[in-house]
């Protein structure tokens, strides 16, 4: 496709067939995808096999509800997730990337002679965004960093594990008639897991809600900072069945899409020890030691000082975004760019592609380049000619609402991790596969041997 953005002539809009000769239409324009995400919002849906895809594991949370229920739905989670409450979650996202980079240094130290220092990333940075996401959006912590085999972690491995081929052979089917319902209804392993896992999960979620509404009924209480606090104690409307729905949606959008921007960060560094170097020199010279036995506690402020870490960050998240792809679908006939879009048409969102088009960001797009974030008035640009440059976390009413508490818990994560090792691929010569499903990452993650790097 970005072949096609790069050489096909259009006017803003490229239309064409895929598997089953189903019709797309793929948005190339600014100005194609402001009517898609800002103007024409609720014009659109998520395709119905998405819905019935995702509805079995996360409920009628905020990442599928349409219309007049996502406007309130969303409404009501605001508070939760505005910028003053995200900076109040980083000394959490702080203290859990500190506890992975010590149980990395354990692991090493319990190496015998014969092991060298290689690490599968997608192992620990996986186990620590997952704690995040229960410490910080649920006050539960999986403690999976140091119960890998817990009972929490496995049921939601249980619950968020890659399909099989056969399963992916069943749901492709599934996409070309148009119904995928009878494929989750099937007596399989995968099938069982998905519920096995989904009840222990909600389980846990109804009782940890149960306890904080007591909690709320008192006075004298305070409210936690997980965002479900937060939110429950902003608007009491809330049922119980939705509020789990919402923390179903907080672990299945907020684990994966964090554990595979890591990968990709380490994977970038890796390939560039220079761009390495010279962030670790920025990381000790303004963030305190973590090698005491009681590392002090930072806020989003120190971090958000550091220009070289957050340029760093939105490069990865630029030029490897996590969710390649997205689709809507026309609830009713409309246009886009003065061109008619009959109803039931999908459309393609693709920040894969848009996020590198050399007329939205110059000639260097194709290359990794932190430094198109440095400079007085980049830092958020990137030097694009629009907003739009950037599709990562989508925009308007529907764009991700937990995009300040990714790039808060990225950039704590990746602060802790070059700060304390150096790292390089353990074949670098090796061709990149790309694993694409949910999100976008490595095949069979990255394979990198960490030398811890004295003196912080």
């Amino acid at each position: 496709m970005r072949k096609w953005a790069r050489s096909m002539p259009n006017d803003g809009l490229i239309r064409y067939y895929t598997v089953g000769n189903l019709e797309r239409v793929f948005p190339t324009s600014t100005a194609a995808l402001r009517e898609v995400l800002v103007n024409k919002a609720y014009d659109f849906a998520k395709p119905r096999i998405i819905q019935q895809f995702l509805y079995p594991i996360v409920g009628n949370g905020l990442l599928l509800a349409e219309g007049e229920e996502h406007k309130v739905q969303r409404k009501s989670l605001m508070p939760a997730f505005s910028y003053r409450h995200i900076k109040d979650l980083y000394p959490i996202f702080w203290t859990k990337s500190i506890e992975m980079v010590k149980g990395i240094e354990q692991d090493l130290q319990r190496r015998g002679p014969d092991e060298d220092n290689t690490i599968q990333v997608r192992n620990w940075v996986g186990r620590a965004a997952l704690d995040i996401i229960g410490v910080a959006g649920m006050d539960q912590d999986f403690d999976s960093l140091r119960n890998p085999s817990g009972r929490l972690n496995e049921s939601y491995h249980k619950v968020f594990t890659l399909p099989s081929f056969g399963t992916k052979m069943l749901l492709l089917l599934g996409r070309i008639i148009g119904d995928i319902a009878w494929v989750q209804s099937l007596p399989t392993k995968r099938n069982k897991d998905i519920q096995d896992g989904r009840q222990t999960i909600r389980d846990v979620a109804r009782q940890m809600i149960r306890e904080k509404r007591e909690k709320l009924k008192n006075a004298d209480s305070k409210t936690g900072l997980d965002i479900i606090s937060v939110a429950m104690s902003g608007d009491s409307t809330f049922e119980e069945e939705r509020l789990v729905d919402q923390l179903m949606t907080f672990l299945a959008a907020g684990h994966e899409t964090t554990a595979s921007a890591m990968q990709w960060a380490v994977y970038a560094l890796s390939k560039r020890p220079e761009m390495q170097t010279r962030l670790r020199e920025e990381i000790r010279a303004n963030l305190p030691s973590i090698s005491v036995e009681r590392p002090e506690q930072i806020d989003a402020v120190t971090i958000d000082n550091l220009p070289y870490l957050h340029a760093v960050c939105n490069e990865v998240l630029r030029f490897h975004p996590v969710v390649p792809n997205t689709n809507r679908v026309a609830l009713k006939d409309t246009t886009l760019v003065g061109k008619p879009i009959p109803k039931g048409t999908t459309i393609v969102l693709v920040p894969e592609v848009i996020n590198k088009l050399e007329e939205l960001w110059g000639p260097d797009a194709d290359e990794f380049n932190p430094d198109r974030f440095m400079g007085q008035g980049m830092a958020n640009t990137g030097g694009a000619s629009s907003n739009y440059a950037l599709l990562t976390f989508l925009h308007g009413p529907r764009s991700c609402i937990g995009q300040g508490f990714a790039k808060g818990e990225l950039a704590c994560l990746l602060a802790a991790t070059v700060g304390r090792f150096k790292f390089e691929l353990k074949y670098p010569d090796a061709k990149l596969e790309v694993q694409e499903g949910a999100t976008r990452a490595p095949k069979d993650g990255v394979l990198a041997k960490f030398t811890p790097v004295e003196g912080w």
